[in-house]
């Protein structure tokens, strides 16, 4: 599991729904939570709180153009890869933190992806869940 350090700096809710944006460094991450400040008290501007996803979870993008509807996107290096014959894992840097993403060894290739090169990392906003 990916365990990041972020604030929540703006919370909206909508029923039970919540879209909770999270200033992580430089870069504000968003998580939707099926709570809302009412029924849990976590959820208040300021309150430091951990965002987790699986390896499995991050996307990779190089050389990205263009607009893309994944909104967490996370600049980093990559500092490994370990390439399986399905599937390779990935150690990214993301302003000294490390990310790992599981993909499988065919996108590894189709990207060239080497040590060194800069990517896109992304999660989808419903994948993001968030502790204190």
């Amino acid at each position: 599991m990916n365990i990041l350090k972020g604030e929540i700096t703006e919370i909206e809710s909508q029923g039970n729904l919540s879209l909770v944006k999270i200033q992580v460094g430089q870069t504000v991450l968003k998580s939707i939570v099926i709570e809302t400040p009412a029924t849990s008290n976590y959820l208040t501007r300021g309150n430091p709180v951990n965002v987790l996803f699986k390896e499995t979870e991050v996307v990779i993008g190089k050389d990205i153009n263009g607009h893309i509807s994944l909104q967490n996107q996370l600049l980093c290096t990559i500092n490994a890869i370990e390439k399986g014959k399905l599937l390779s894992k990935l150690t990214l840097e993301y302003n000294s933190e490390k990310i790992i993403s599981i993909i499988t060894t065919g996108a590894v290739d189709q990207l060239s992806l080497q040590k060194g090169d800069t990517v896109m990392a992304m999660v989808k906003t419903n994948e993001i869940m968030l502790s204190t």
